[in-house]
């Protein structure tokens, strides 16, 4: 039986998109914090694979890229032992719910999601059903385990509305049924910006590789990527408006080591970007290191790597099984033998 300090804590769901490459700024900007929320939440950290199909995918590399998602986030520190971390395809009760909530959600509110558009652009010969439908899909996700807490970026707030939305009504129509989620901003690292546009977050969709930096590039791959990071032409190491390249690698020199962005820009007082970017790098390096070497040790155990998602899958589906149950009989539904 739970503890009664366990079932007090508030329940956080995020789900983890495998597209792209893990990169530095999702681990300065979110993952770091992560780290020490795991413990004052009961987390739920799904691989939402079901979410990629809205575009197309190469089988193998989809698979490649979950269990690399999910590998990398025990790499840099989930706790499995305090934390749920699974697959979304591997827990049924997701696509069950969202059928139901197909049913309480309106055309007009998904016509208006401002995602959709974007990717139907990005996407012109693949506009799908399930393009249309993936808030409804996430709205599931979330109202499965009566979550108090998503965090959301700027992207994915109009789909937490639309989630507040459908429980609300689900609510007004069968009486309280789910948790109405609240929108989480956490506390987050310093804001990385790419590499080569440093007036754009760094993104790990992004086209062109030595914009970021993914948590698996290798030493040389680094220390490339950092020396090519676009600067300007004064020389100066110093954070100011205008600077926006040298701001960015001050800003992953301070938030890797802990010290003061003016006591770095004291260090280096006088000293030349070649320098200063030879030792950027080196400080990425050396703080990816164990995160790589962890990440090494897992994909050689894949027994173990095996048994985290298959449990944490069986407890999700124990969690959310009563959920859809309760919805199930509000709804009408026969009961099971």
């Amino acid at each position: 039986m739970e503890s009664q300090q366990t079932q007090e804590k508030k329940i956080i769901f995020s789900g983890i998109q495998p597209s792209g490459h893990l990169t530095l700024g999702n681990y300065i900007g979110a993952l770091k914090n992560w780290l020490k929320l795991q413990y004052e939440y009961r987390c739920c950290f799904a691989v939402v694979d079901l979410h990629s199909l809205t575009v197309r995918q190469d089988p193998k590399e989809l698979r490649r890229r979950c269990m690399e998602f999910l590998v990398q986030y025990l790499a840099c520190g989930i706790d499995p032992k305090e934390n749920l971390i699974f697959f979304q395809s591997h827990v049924h009760t997701h696509t069950e719910l969202a059928w139901i909530l197909n049913c309480y959600t309106y055309m007009g509110e998904l016509g208006r999601m401002t995602q959709f558009k974007d990717k139907s652009a990005k996407h012109a010969d693949n506009i799908n059903a399930g393009l249309f439908d993936y808030p409804v899909l996430m709205a599931a996700d979330i109202l499965l385990y009566q979550t108090d807490l998503v965090p959301v970026g700027g992207d994915q707030k109009q789909h937490l509305e639309l989630t507040r939305d459908i429980a609300i009504r689900f609510n007004n129509l069968y009486g309280e049924t789910f948790k109405v989620p609240e929108p989480y901003i956490p506390e987050v690292g310093a804001r990385i910006m790419s590499l080569q546009e440093p007036t754009k977050k760094m993104s790990k969709s992004d086209e062109n590789p030595n914009a970021y930096i993914a948590l698996l590039d290798s030493p040389d791959v680094i220390m490339k990527k950092i020396k090519r990071a676009v600067t300007d032409s004064d020389n100066e190491i110093k954070y100011a408006e205008g600077k926006d390249g040298i701001n960015n690698l001050l800003s992953i020199y301070s938030s890797l080591t802990g010290e003061k962005i003016s006591d770095v820009e004291a260090k280096f007082a006088g000293k030349g970007y070649g320098q200063f970017k030879t030792e950027v790098a080196e400080v990425v390096i050396e703080s990816l290191k164990p995160i790589q070497e962890r990440y090494k040790d897992l994909m050689n155990n894949q027994d173990y790597v095996k048994e985290v998602y298959t449990t944490s899958a069986e407890k999700a589906l124990s969690i959310s099984s009563k959920t859809l149950r309760k919805v199930y009989k509000k709804v009408g539904f026969v009961p099971k033998a």
